[in-house]
């Protein structure tokens, strides 16, 4: 492999020979220079070279590969051209959206993702109607292969994004099976963020001497942008905005959100809640775009909920927090969002808010940023109310100086002696009238639900054991049964590979899974009771380790025979030292 040294003065993407039409997207959606792995990576794409690259999650290699892709396809070919392939469904959703952004300028091009969870039926009519390039996860890209639904036989280039991850998660003879049915000339891509040696070998038998380029990640945060999280599910996102809005002594704040809807929809429920709000998105003409910053600017609008398209060059020094409501999928939008705050050499806070299921993401911010982030404690039910009080007294501190104050005392006066009301009582129930019906102070918090106390024979939850029951309880209180899957020891399975294919092709969290047991030839994996029929035939699809995992509900051991018996039909006995392995498993 030959080596390519950075060049410390990147060149702006208009050196780099890109089609006009992909270079005006870039433009549009903000991209004035390239950064180091994309500067590195497109010239020897678009020259035709296989590459490696080795570097970090968000350093921006989707327009690393996307870029020189978009500028070499060719439209009047209908089947796949481009075939990228990625560990998860989100990053296939997420790259597959990048795609779409970049070709904005190219009509006719069209982008279309497969992943498990999805509905066949979109799928099909997409692969019918002809893809230019498709991405997808390595367990529906191999359905569609065996259903003869895909065809690779015209592929010109291929992309591996993040490698080492699907690796990780047991694909690596599924990525083996679909590069076997691609051509033999082709052009592949390969991104991961380390070179382990199944790496080295896929590069070595599938690529022609690839040109190998490595990112050194660096800290580019700003040192003097305070950075927490929140961990926090998604139902109640909106709970906790609110208390941190109430609590959070900010002067104008940025919320970031995915989508463009969101965008309107969050910042709808903030102003019904009384903060003043607004939204920017692409969507938004320029001149409201305008108007609206502004506002913000001039200090008659406090709270933008914005994309990261829509905030990109934004400039408010008064802007004093940024919240990540929706958790980015890369590091390099998460460093963009943060950015927003801290100008002009003010401090500047950032909070980031995380699901239980999203904590990957925040350790590779951790990783990439080189700075940890602090956890905080959402403002409890006091707090709050304490603040409200607070807050009702500064407002009557406020309009003592008001210029109306000597009519409206006179008309108080005037109903005090023709109702003999006293004076306290009217202040209150004007106070009353103010708040439109609403109540003033926030509800206590419910007290937790009492534990069922465990009846002695009953195993931990979310412990590897012997045997699985055929029902219990998941630690979110959800039904779950006992499913049977066809692979086990002897597939060199781990339960990190079994979580994370079947969570990936099924749609499902971490938090759905109880016990595991894996036997010698197959293993018990207990799932939500109530899993949806698609949801169930998308997992007998399924593969780990190239095998058709045949996903079925578990019938248990044969009558007479206890479950765990050293009888390979009984399932086998899942040897393991419990006094060593007491955490929870992956």
């Amino acid at each position: 492999m030959s080596d390519i040294e950075r060049d410390p003065e990147p060149p702006t993407f208009a050196d780099l020979d890109i089609d006009d039409r992909v270079l005006k997207a870039l433009s549009d959606v903000g991209y004035e220079s390239p950064s180091p792995i994309q500067a590195a990576t497109i010239p020897p794409l678009l020259a035709g070279n296989d590459v490696v690259g080795l570097a970090q999650t968000g350093t921006g290699k989707t327009a690393a590969f996307a870029v020189p892709i978009l500028s070499k396809i060719d439209l009047t070919q209908k089947s796949p051209q481009a075939l990228v392939l990625a560990p998860t469904r989100e990053l296939a959703l997420q790259v597959a959206e990048a795609f779409g952004k970049y070709s904005a300028h190219i009509p006719g091009l069209h982008v279309l993702p497969i992943y498990g969870g999805q509905s066949y039926g979109v799928q099909l009519s997409g692969l019918r109607r002809g893809a230019h390039v498709v991405v997808g996860t390595p367990g529906r890209v191999i359905d569609h292969l065996e259903k003869g639904t895909l065809d690779l036989s015209k592929l010109s280039y291929l992309v591996l994004d993040e490698a080492d991850e699907m690796l990780k998660m047991g694909f690596q003879e599924d990525v083996e099976r679909i590069l076997a049915d691609t051509p033999e000339y082709k052009q592949v891509a390969l991104f991961s963020a380390t070179m382990p040696g199944a790496i080295r070998k896929i590069s070595k038998q599938y690529m022609h001497d690839p040109v190998e380029i490595t990112m050194k990640s660096k800290t580019s945060t700003a040192s003097n942008i305070s950075q927490r999280y929140v961990q926090v599910a998604h139902q109640r996102k909106l709970d906790a905005l609110t208390r941190v809005l109430e609590v959070e002594d900010f002067e104008a704040m940025i919320i970031f959100v995915r989508t463009k809807q969101a965008t309107e929809d969050l910042a709808e429920k903030l102003r019904s809640r009384g903060f003043s709000a607004s939204a920017i998105n692409g969507d938004i003409v320029q001149a409201q775009r305008e108007r609206t910053i502004g506002q913000l600017k001039g200090g008659a609008l406090d709270i933008l909920v914005a994309t990261d398209v829509a905030a990109r060059g934004l400039d408010v020094d008064r802007i004093s927090h940024v919240v990540n409501y929706d958790i980015p999928h890369d590091t390099e939008s998460y460093v963009h969002r943060i950015g927003r705050t801290g100008r002009a050499g003010r401090a500047g806070e950032a909070l980031l808010f995380v699901a239980p299921r999203e904590r990957h993401l925040l350790k590779a911010i951790e990783k990439a940023t080189r700075q940890p982030l602090a956890e905080m404690q959402l403002p409890s039910v006091d707090d709050v109310n304490a603040q409200r009080v607070s807050k009702f007294g500064d407002s009557i501190t406020e309009s003592l100086t008001s210029d109306n104050l000597a009519l409206f005392r006179k008309m108080i006066e005037d109903y005090e002696q023709e109702h003999d009301v006293p004076l306290a009582d009217i202040a209150a129930a004007l106070a009353v009238q103010s708040r439109d019906g609403e109540a003033f102070l926030m509800a206590p918090e419910p007290p937790p639900a009492p534990r069922r106390e465990r009846e002695p024979r009953e195993r931990p939850a979310r412990r590897f054991d012997d045997g699985p029951p055929t029902r219990s309880r998941g630690p979110e209180g959800q039904e779950l049964a006992t499913y049977r899957i066809a692979v086990g020891k002897r597939h060199r399975v781990v339960p990190g590979a079994i979580v994370g294919a079947i969570a990936n092709e099924g749609g499902l969290r971490r938090s759905d899974f109880g016990h595991i047991s894996i036997r010698p030839d197959h293993s018990l994996v207990e799932l939500p009771a109530d899993l949806a029929p698609e949801t169930l035939e998308a997992l007998r699809r399924t593969r780990i380790s190239g095998v058709l995992i045949q996903l079925q509900p578990d019938s248990g051991p044969p009558s007479g025979r206890p479950r765990g018996g050293r009888d390979d039909r009984a399932g086998g006995k899942f040897q393991r030292d419990r006094d060593s392995r007491k955490g929870p498993r992956e």
